[in-house]
């Protein structure tokens, strides 16, 4: 006769052992280790993934548009959600070079208009926004910058999925700075303070 014992390695104790052995003298035993899985950390595809939850049939209603992301994000690990950030971050600081900051429209870079750091920020997140074949294909062509959109609401994606997680405000600064000049060498080597 087989029978057959599960039991958490933490309730794994002398006096268990003793009982085990005086229950079933003479018997032989086969230890089966079942290790538990170990997700992987987010990746960029995962990144990729969850940026395609987006879903745009929300017409103008930011928060609804953000929902199905948020939902995948705060399923994740703390660490996972920052690493979301990083990656986000990483991809907008890519953008941000003054070759798709005057592909924006009105009020590009260099136009007669106002430029405005902030419309150039949401326009970079309009980019990611609409997935990764449409980021790679503005990241080789800064013409494909659209022109008149934004997407300032991605920008809270991470945030949000971490306050519905832990119930504790976002302070993560992500490992490069996203925001507009940043990107000193997509800018002629120039900072912020020199395009004043």
């Amino acid at each position: 006769m087989t029978t057959k014992l599960i039991i958490d390695v933490k309730d794994i104790s002398a006096a268990w052992i003793a009982e085990v052995k005086q229950r079933f003298k003479g018997a032989q035993f086969e230890i089966i280790v079942h290790e538990p899985a170990v997700p992987k950390p987010l990746d960029e595809e995962r990144f990729w993934e969850i940026i395609a939850l987006l879903d745009w049939s929300k017409g103008d209603d930011d928060d609804a548009i953000l929902a199905p992301a948020v939902e995948a994000l705060q399923q994740l690990s703390v660490a996972d959600i920052q690493r979301f950030q990083d990656l986000l971050a990483e991809k907008l600081y890519a953008l941000d070079q003054q070759a798709f900051a005057e592909q924006i429209g009105a009020g590009g870079y260099g136009s007669a208009q106002h430029f405005s750091v902030d419309v150039f920020l949401y326009a970079r997140a309009c980019v990611v926004a609409n997935g990764k074949d449409f980021y790679h294909r503005v990241l080789r062509d800064p013409a494909k910058m659209p022109k008149g959109f934004t997407f300032e609401a991605l920008l809270y994606l991470a945030a949000i999925a971490y306050q519905q997680k832990t119930g504790e405000r976002w302070e993560y600064l992500p490992k490069v700075s996203y925001e507009t000049f940043s990107n000193r060498e997509g800018w002629g080597g120039k900072s912020w303070v020199d395009q004043l």
